[in-house]
């Protein structure tokens, strides 16, 4: 069987660019950087374009540039360098910019450990922008996941009209393995929906039931109009607070009313058993390892591997969570998405596995939680 030898980051730009990606800018920042080496491999050859921005927030500022004029555009950063982009997301969330972001975690605060992994950004990646409106926010756990959540990844940018995180980590972006090809799906590529011809076109004309308004590129024959102020649907600056208040709840329901359309995920699961492993990212190997370990032993036991962490799939995780007596949450921070279980739970026990000093999580560690 043909396989591929890759590492998590290397995936992660070959999906790009698969899915349409025809514009990068990052800044180097270990351990994100080998994605833009990746792509200044990959585009300047098709005839599209990879460049170095002076800093994080000028290489954010050049992709929602390129978004506007009508390209698929991704960026790539870690921990220091997703704090920079906090403004221009919440810029490309009020602008409705489709926007691909890819945070390679490491261990923080601040600079923290250059070569450590950890998932230790996945409550910025949520409320990392002001307002707090939902964003989309997927997690892979191997090489194989990158490439194809990636793909996902830019559909949904070009669908929803917002950006979508892909919050992987030092251990999957720099870890080679074997992937089969035939384990590469290929899913439909998705394009943005474009206003048609002889229409007028309000840039945030939306209906009750379309939340998501048609898209033109700046520079065209159509004037185009995009501010990150509170505006109605013909993009002028607006005061009003009925408008102001609609267009908010929109941003807002685009997402949470159709996450169950984007809810990825991997569950083993026994109808019999007592205890429910939740967990994501790099952690989720440790888990199926775990899994196994406990199965030799006739121990029963389930569990669910989350990849759509936000909005987050609360169907999803209230139907595996129904029928256990308890949940075990494995994360690689101080505890981030296991507040969500704790919301979701209710009276049923959760129990936290947490490590954040650079290790992986290893599964003697899951393990000995769930028997104790």
């Amino acid at each position: 069987m043909s396989a591929y030898y890759i590492d998590g980051n290397e995936a992660i730009a070959r999906g790009a660019v698969k899915a349409g990606c025809r514009f990068f800018a990052g800044y180097p920042i270990t351990p994100a950087t080998t994605i833009y080496q990746q792509m200044l491999n990959l585009l300047p050859p098709i005839g599209c374009t990879c460049l170095q921005g002076e800093d994080e927030i000028a290489s954010i500022g050049f992709c929602i540039g390129a978004s506007m004029a009508g390209l698929k555009v991704m960026t790539a950063t870690s921990g220091p360098g997703i704090s920079l982009f906090s403004e221009q997301i919440s810029f490309a969330i009020a602008g409705e910019i489709p926007l691909v972001i890819v945070d390679v975690q490491r261990l923080g605060p601040s600079t923290g450990s250059a070569t450590k992994g950890a998932d230790s950004d996945i409550l910025f990646l949520r409320w990392g922008n002001s307002g707090g409106l939902p964003v989309v926010v997927l997690a892979p756990t191997d090489a194989r996941d990158c490439y194809n959540l990636t793909i996902k990844a830019f559909n949904l940018a070009e669908q929803y009209r917002c950006p979508v995180f892909i919050a992987s980590n030092k251990e999957i972006g720099m870890t080679k393995e074997s992937v089969p090809i035939n384990f590469l799906e290929e899913p439909h590529v998705l394009e943005r929906t474009y206003c048609p011809e002889g229409r007028d076109f309000l840039p945030f004309d939306c209906s009750a039931d379309h939340l998501i308004p048609p898209f033109l590129p700046i520079g065209g024959d159509r004037a185009v109009r995009q501010t990150s102020s509170s505006h109605g649907a013909d993009g002028y600056i607006t005061t009003a607070t009925e408008v102001i208040e609609t267009n908010i709840k929109r941003l807002r329901d685009k997402l949470i009313t159709a996450v169950d359309d984007f809810t990825y995920y991997e569950s083993d699961t026994d109808s019999q058993a007592d205890t429910l492993i939740i967990t994501y990212g790099v952690t989720a190997r440790a888990a199926r390892q775990c899994l196994d370990q406990l199965r030799e032993k006739s121990i029963v036991i389930s569990l669910l591997i989350l990849k759509t962490l936000y909005p987050v799939p609360e169907q999803l995780i209230k139907q595996h969570i129904n029928g256990v007596k308890r949940v075990v949450v494995a994360e690689m921070n101080l505890g981030q998405y296991v507040q969500e279980i704790y919301r979701l739970c209710g009276d049923t026990p959760v129990i936290l596995c947490s490590k954040m000093n650079g290790e992986l999580i290893s599964p003697d560690e899951i393990q000995k939680l769930v028997l104790s």
